[in-house]
């Protein structure tokens, strides 16, 4: 005799199939055009900045960590430096400083005014794409001529106009929308790793 699935087996399979179907086409083209633009800033030696707000700011950290060592350390081939990335919610006394003496919507772009460079990449995490934080974030980092991403969820909000490669997931669900952000750093981690130059330019 079979047994009917369990409710949390309906729900972790309904869950499963949702966050599956959000990987459409598109979403996909603009994934691999993150992963080349990561590739040629690897090999020029630019920066890559990430940030976001709660569950986003712990995935901004934990995408830096696969960028800084994982793409170089894995895969194929000799082990190589990993890409010059900073997750910019790690640093709690540069955040609670900002956050106190300029405002809490300034605590990224302020950083960002103070390292980012032209060709440097901004990548947002956001679900709403509309935490003044992120959307300042985006905002600076058009004005200093850096190449702008943002991974977002439900309308996609302000960030979704002002990103220049926005990835955007048809999804209205925050925890889907979350792990959407790491699956997209994930296959280009892989894909870094699977790819890596055969030579760095020296750092500047």
């Amino acid at each position: 005799m079979t047994l009917p699935p369990s409710s949390f087996a309906l729900i972790a399979g309904t869950y499963l199939q949702r966050l599956q179907s959000c990987f459409s086409v598109e979403v996909l083209a603009a994934v691999e055009t993150l992963a080349e633009e990561l590739r040629q800033a690897w090999i020029d030696g630019r920066n890559v900045y990430i940030c976001g707000n709660g569950g986003s700011a712990a995935n901004a950290m934990h995408l830096a960590n696969d960028f800084h060592y994982g793409i170089g350390a894995c895969g194929p081939g000799p082990s190589l430096p990993g890409l010059r990335v900073e997750a910019l919610p790690a640093n709690a006394g540069i955040i609670t400083c900002l956050a106190n003496d300029i405002g809490y919507s300034n605590i990224y772009a302020y950083q960002l005014q103070v390292k980012g460079q032209p060709g440097d990449l901004l990548i947002v995490l956001s679900g709403s794409g509309n935490s003044p934080n992120v959307v300042k974030a985006l905002e600076t980092a058009n004005a200093l001529g850096m190449k702008t991403f943002a991974i977002l969820a439900y309308s996609g909000g302000s960030c979704r106009e002002l990103a220049q490669i926005p990835i955007y997931f048809q999804i209205d669900d925050m925890q889907i929308a979350e792990d959407t952000q790491l699956v997209v750093g994930h296959l280009c981690m892989q894909w870094l790793s699977s790819n890596k130059p055969t030579e760095l330019r020296p750092l500047r």
